[in-house]
């Protein structure tokens, strides 16, 4: 079974109940409830830098990167991130 990710903040969905929302209710595949509810982004305004700050915060918080630094957590974020549908959407209408 493929292991899917929030195409915004990266974090794994497994559980059903941590998949965002669309406009219907229906359950979204691609986003996290976090990042995702009734058919639109919580944080519309949110830059690809601004999550990743956001994100290194909460694995900061969380201790879920127990021996990587703020900065190489950071690093891969900055090189994940703009493949996430997300961030390549914005990347690629820049262009």
């Amino acid at each position: 079974m493929e292991r899917k990710f929030c195409q915004s903040c990266g974090m794994p969905l497994g559980d059903p109940a941590f998949y965002g929302t669309n406009g219907d209710d229906s359950r979204n595949e691609d986003y996290c409830i976090y990042c995702y509810a009734g058919g639109e982004f919580t944080e519309e305004d949110m830059t690809m830098e601004q999550m990743i700050e956001l994100c290194a915060d909460m694995i900061e918080a969380s201790g879920a990167a127990a021996g990587t630094s703020r900065e190489e957590s950071i690093a891969k974020m900055k090189e994940y991130f703009p493949k996430l549908k997300r961030w390549a959407a914005k990347s690629t209408a820049e262009e």
